[in-house]
């Protein structure tokens, strides 16, 4: 369908379901003369309150597109994490990589997940900005709804909102009443939990409540390893998790209020790390949804993470009449940290397990701190005013540590690890915006803003490689160094000294290599090795002639005082980067009202998400920074309720077109230019950030909300979305060839598709209740209808090697095409008087769904889905 062609029809859809609606409602009505009683909980399904122009109004008032769901629908719907959500709500995809959050709506978002970029959709704590997501599900509690606005919020969330928002609302206290709840819950593959809270008043006009989380699960991934120590590794996925909140709610007048809210969580458990998939395919010609994904081949190190965060936020607000007055400040922070549950890949029809080299502890580690602080100051006028209004200004700081080591146990040919550590990464912003929505008429509607951001961002630290060249006898090469054996902890934030611009020396190498390892393995030998060099007291170390360290033929020399013939060390290059960048994003549109239940809306607004750093390395012409990406929106819609059957029910629909520029790609960038031959031959490549994207989107949504007789509801959304690549010329980094120095081919992104982007994406939730006995039963079934998307830019394209040979991105190992797929979620409740006892699946069909993917030399890293999870659950209120 071509873009005019598209436009005519979603056009005359659009006039079509706005001038039909008031006469269907009227037919609808003379059937069914029965209203709906007072005590019937049908009257206000209907009436959502959201947040998303900055103030509480009705979801149909709203010029756009914005999904709630309250905390009892989330619970009935089987949607008890993060990730889930995204079987509720077409368009949204959530994943997560190695501890970090990753939230793409229509298509637009970001993968970039280190200290170099931020995230593109904006997540949110009652209205305050989340910098860096990682524990974002230990919020997922004693909830009033969760919010999710589509589209770039530029102008009224501000920073990184270009794909849109998501926005956590919690429990808020309640004046003058002992109330709470409490629950318990078991489920499938061992997992149980418990959540409750507690609203206490404090005097007439002050309350506070607490609530607390406990949850212990696992994932669905199994352990396919047949080594004897291996086959007692845990897989990836458990989880152990607990949180607490306090909430205060300070009210002496109808004018002044004051809302404070503290929170913990921790999270520990085996990890998040993917599964590479790359051996399976290439061995089988399989693609991925042949292969069991989940089945994975445990070696070395057992996966660890342990995830702290806390902090605390307040509201002060004052009524001066005319306009009120608000005052946010935020502070949160994140302590982080993660060895991966490391493998071998997975296990596949043929494969030999037992052949598999079990002692190996190759692993990746991760460290990440965070300390932020947000503050807003806005003032917007009431309600009752033919001019509503929003100004303010906002500013945001964040103090970020970051660590990574990849560690290569056994580094027979020199390289032993790359780390990239950072414990100095300062961002800072500032924006101020105003927006506003005029009454022209009673029925007309026009409304505009505009914000203006000013970023800088700043780090330090090292970023590079580990190598130990170590000579044998007659000078030969080389002795391998084990590294990160059982017990191995790296030091990574916790090293004494980040100043490598003065080290120059073998000795003072050797020292910084063993600064860098804060508990040696119980079977490592670098220090052993090094360490002579390290102290002063042997130049060329100790010679350590083990079976499992030689390459066979490589014995220790004589003549060199019990050390190597040769040693050459590699360490970390000096990491510095600054960026700076400013920004305005604005919106514009109107509203027309046809009747008190039908509106029409057109508008544009824009969005930016924030530029950042790439690696730097010594003589390379990398660019230092990359800059904000952009994003201009063009959107129609019409909001529409009705009665019929006595009762009311709704149906929206919207079409947009997005324009994006400077998208930014990674792509393979020589970072070691040699210029003294001809021609200049590059010695190395790295990934690098680029501007050098641009991308159109088009697409539409529908949303049905029916209450029917004898109790029925049918809620059903609809998305429809074509996304392209414009402009994108990178590095097929598919196809590095490690002979040629680590070069890539280049390839044309134009034509593809957007990652994450299904052109269909339909959900549909089906609910009933009667009364049984002394109480009363609800059931419902979630179905969520996603088409086919690709995990890459790529698209599965062919291969176009170096040399000219070409082959299929399934010869090569790198599908990268999820095919659609159902996903059903059952839910069943009864109720009598306090108590209710609910049964639910999740994933009831077991599908096994790949939610993002990591490609590289070798390398096709799958993140999943959660398996078939169902169990039942006691709660009680009070």
């Amino acid at each position: 369908m071509t873009k005019a062609n598209f436009a005519a029809t979603f056009t005359t859809m659009l006039l079509c379901s706005v001038a039909a609606m008031p006469a269907h409602a009227q037919t609808a009505a003379a059937d069914d003369q029965t209203p709906a009683t007072a005590q019937d909980p049908d009257d206000d399904d209907n009436v959502i309150i959201v947040t998303a122009n900055r103030r509480e109004e009705s979801m149909q008032d709203v010029a756009g597109v914005v999904q709630a769901l309250d905390a009892d629908q989330l619970r009935q719907d089987g949607i008890s994490e993060l990730r889930q959500l995204q079987v509720a709500v077409p368009g949204l995809s959530i994943a997560n990589q190695e501890g970090n959050v990753e939230i793409f709506i229509r298509g637009v978002g970001s993968a970039n997940n280190t200290e170099l970029g931020d995230p593109g959709a904006a997540p949110h704590l009652n209205g305050v900005y989340i910098p860096r997501p990682r524990g974002l599900g230990l919020m997922f509690y004693d909830l009033e709804r969760v919010e999710v606005n589509k589209g770039p919020q530029g102008t009224l969330y501000g920073r990184n909102a270009l794909a849109g928002t998501l926005n956590i609302i919690t429990a808020k206290p309640r004046l003058g009443e002992y109330s709470g709840y409490a629950q318990a819950e078991v489920a499938n593959r061992g997992s149980y939990g418990a959540e409750g809270a507690l609203n206490i008043p404090l005097g007439d006009t002050m309350a506070m409540r607490a609530a607390g989380y406990y949850i212990n699960r696992d994932f669905g991934f199994r352990n396919a390893s047949t080594g004897v120590e291996a086959r007692k590794l845990k897989p990836a996925g458990l989880e152990e998790n607990y949180a607490g909140r306090l909430s205060l709610l300070w009210e002496p007048s109808s004018r002044l209020s004051l809302s404070i809210v503290g929170d913990y969580g921790r999270e520990t458990g085996t990890g998040y790390p993917g599964a590479n998939i790359f051996s399976a395919v290439q061995a089988t010609g399989l693609r991925p949804d042949k292969l069991n994904i989940k089945d994975v081949v445990y070696r070395g190190m057992q996966g660890d993470m342990e995830n702290e965060l806390w902090g605390v936020q307040g509201t002060l607000a004052y009524d001066f009449g005319t306009f009120t007055a608000e005052l946010n400040g935020s502070y949160r922070s994140v302590d982080f940290y993660q060895a991966n549950a490391s493998s071998e890949g997975i296990a596949y029809p043929g494969r030999d397990l037992d052949a598999v080299e079990y002692d190996n502890f190759s692993n990746n580690f991760w460290q990440s701190r965070s300390q932020s602080q947000v503050y807003e100051l806005r003032l917007s006028a009431n309600d009752d005013q033919r001019l509503r209004w929003n100004a303010g200004g906002f500013y945001f700081k964040e103090d970020q540590q970051v660590g990574y080591l990849a560690l290569a146990d056994r580094g027979y040919c020199c390289y032993s690890g790359t780390e990239f550590t950072m414990p100095d990464v300062d961002g800072e912003s500032y924006a101020f915006f105003a927006d506003g929505t005029y009454d022209v008429t009673d029925r007309l509607r026009v409304f505009a803003g505009l914000r203006y951001t000013e970023e800088e961002k700043s780090r330090y630290g090292i970023g590079g490689n580990w190598a130990l060249t170590l000579g044998g006898e007659n000078f030969s090469c080389c002795f391998g160094t084990r590294l990160g054996t059982e017990g191995f902890r790296p030091a990574l934030l916790d090293r004494p000294n980040f100043d490598v611009s003065g080290i120059n020396t073998p000795q003072g190498r050797a020292q910084f290599l063993v600064e860098g390892i804060l508990t040696p393995g119980l079977r490592d030998t670098l220090i052993d090795q090094i360490g002579a060099i390290a102290d002063g007291t042997n130049p060329n170390g100790t010679c350590i002639d083990r079976p499992d360290i030689d390459n066979g033929f490589v014995e220790c020399p004589t003549g060199f005082n019990g050390g190597f013939s040769f040693v050459e060390l590699t360490i970390p290059d000096q990491q510095v980067g600054q960026s700076a960048f400013d920004f305005v994003d604005w919106r514009a549109g109107v509203e027309f009202d046809i009747s008190p239940d039908n509106m029409l809306y057109a508008k544009v607004s824009t969005g930016h998400k924030s530029g950042g750093f790439n690696d730097s390395f010594n003589g390379s012409t990398i660019p230092e920074s990359f800059r904000p990406e952009s994003l201009i929106v063009y959107e129609a819609g019409s909001r529409n309720s009705f009665d019929a059957f006595g009762r009311r029910h709704i149906f929206n629909l919207t079409g947009f077109y997005y324009d994006y520029t400077d998208q930014v790609f990674q792509d393979l960038t020589c970072i070691n230019l040699d210029e003294t031959q001809t021609p200049p031959v590059c010695n190395g490549y790295s990934l690098v950030n680029r501007n050098i994207g641009e991308s159109r989107i088009y697409g539409a949504e529908a949303e049905l909300k029916l209450r029917l007789p004898a109790h029925y509801s049918l809620d059903l959304n609809a998305a429809y979305l074509d996304t392209k690549i414009t402009k994108g010329v990178v590095a097929d980094a598919r196809a590095q060839d490690f002979d040629a120095g680590g070069e890539s081919p280049l390839t044309s992104l134009v034509g593809n598709r957007l990652p994450l982007a299904s052109e269909m994406n339909v959900s549909a939730r089906l609910s009933q209740w009667f009364d049984v006995g002394p109480g009363r039963f609800d059931w419902q079934a979630l179905l969520n209808y996603r088409s086919s998307y690709f995990l890459t830019q790529f698209n599965e394209n062919d291969i176009v090697f170096l040399d000219g040979t070409r082959q299929t991105a399934l010869e090569a190992g790198f599908p990268d095409r999820q095919p659609g797929f159902v996903t059903l979620n059952l839910g069943a409740g009864y109720t009598v008087g306090n108590f209710r006892l609910e049964a639910w699946a999740s994933n009831f069909l077991d599908e096994e769904v790949s939610q993002k993917a990591l490609v590289g030399s070798s390398l096709n890293i799958r993140f999943l889905n959660d398996a078939r999870t169902y169990g039942l659950r006691a709660r009680v209120t009070f």
